[in-house]
């Protein structure tokens, strides 16, 4: 590590961590471990992936996207010590309604957890007459409420900022159809009060030849990093390939007070499904960058990503020389 350039990153002195294998090069390295989670973490579990953790009391908790062996799409809560070893619980969380007349949910997959001042915020892609923004928060990890949608379908990978924004409520989006979603921007909406969103502004769309691994639609992934160049915003960007689509991960740089105009974006990604656990399971060829944690003192960051809709895993950068390979390797 060079030079912490992270601003408003707490002290996380336990933040899981290995060292870069010897002779790696690249900003970005996986843990040596993976998976993390395995599939069958919990009792009826057919898999456990695109789940997001944040740090929490002296360890860490997460929501975790957990299929069910009937094929029920929902999301658990789990803690760790280390963020290594996981323990999450075998039955979903179960959200108490914090408006009355609340519609059920068809399902709930893909949470991203984002701590505001305190509380926890949670947003997941929500099964309301198609794929919706569903919205929910918990103070304490015991108990959670569930709001109102925060979008109309179609809607997915919604990702607040870690703070207000010129006053009000930050979020990034992927508006996208009722099917597989062979498209998608990334959008960003502002709110005053987390339930009323407007001011939509486009931040990035899919590139061509040029940069074919995000070719056919894009999405934001864990919480945007604040740091003196700018949010840094881990993405995925997909491929459609004669094989099926592939998930892979870039960064961008966008500015701190108009988060929407983007500074710098990877030409090259920076993980790609390239390990068997990335390769092999219930889709192929997907790594899915969901959650992070942040270490303000030493500039380390964790990446949680889901791997082939399967399992989870963990990867590992510096914030300073993850900032400088998007500037150095930008479109």
């Amino acid at each position: 590590m060079a030079d912490n350039i992270l601003v408003n990153a707490k002290s996380l002195p336990n933040i899981p961590w290995q060292d870069r294998p010897a002779g790696y090069e690249l900003p970005v390295w996986r843990y040596s471990e993976n998976p993390v989670i395995k599939r069958d973490a919990t009792k009826n579990s057919n898999s456990i992936f695109n789940s997001a953790v944040v740090a929490f009391k002296d360890g860490f908790a997460g929501v975790f996207r957990v299929d069910d062996r009937a094929r029920r799409m929902n999301i658990h809560r789990g803690f760790s010590k280390d963020g290594i070893n996981w323990k999450i619980e075998d039955d979903p969380i179960a959200f108490v309604p914090a408006v009355p007349g609340l519609p059920d949910s068809e399902y709930k997959y893909d949470p991203r957890v984002i701590e505001i001042d305190g509380r926890f915020h949670i947003i997941w892609c929500n099964g309301y007459h198609g794929a919706s923004l569903g919205y929910g928060y918990t103070d304490d990890f015991e108990t959670f409420y569930q709001g109102e949608n925060l979008m109309m379908p179609f809607n997915r990978n919604g990702v607040l900022f870690p703070r207000k924004i010129g006053g009000e409520y930050v979020m990034l989006s992927r508006p996208s159809d009722s099917g597989h979603t062979p498209f998608g921007d990334i959008f960003l909406s502002h709110s005053p009060d987390l339930t009323y969103w407007g001011k939509h502004r486009h931040v990035m769309a899919p590139r061509g030849s040029d940069s074919g691994w995000q070719s056919t639609k894009i999405g934001g992934g864990p919480t945007p990093i604040e740091t003196k160049e700018g949010w840094l915003i881990i993405y995925h960007g997909v491929l459609n390939s004669c094989n099926g689509f592939v998930y892979s991960m870039g960064a961008a740089l966008t500015d701190i007070d108009e988060p929407w105009k983007v500074i710098a974006r990877t030409r090259p990604y920076l993980l790609a499904p390239t390990m068997p656990y990335e390769q092999v399971g219930d889709v192929q060829n997907v790594f899915f960058p969901v959650g992070s944690v942040v270490d303000g003192d030493t500039g380390r960051i964790a990446i949680y990503y889901g791997a082939a809709d399967t399992v989870t895993g963990l990867a590992f950068t510096y914030a300073d020389e993850l900032v400088e390979f998007v500037k150095n390797n930008s479109l």
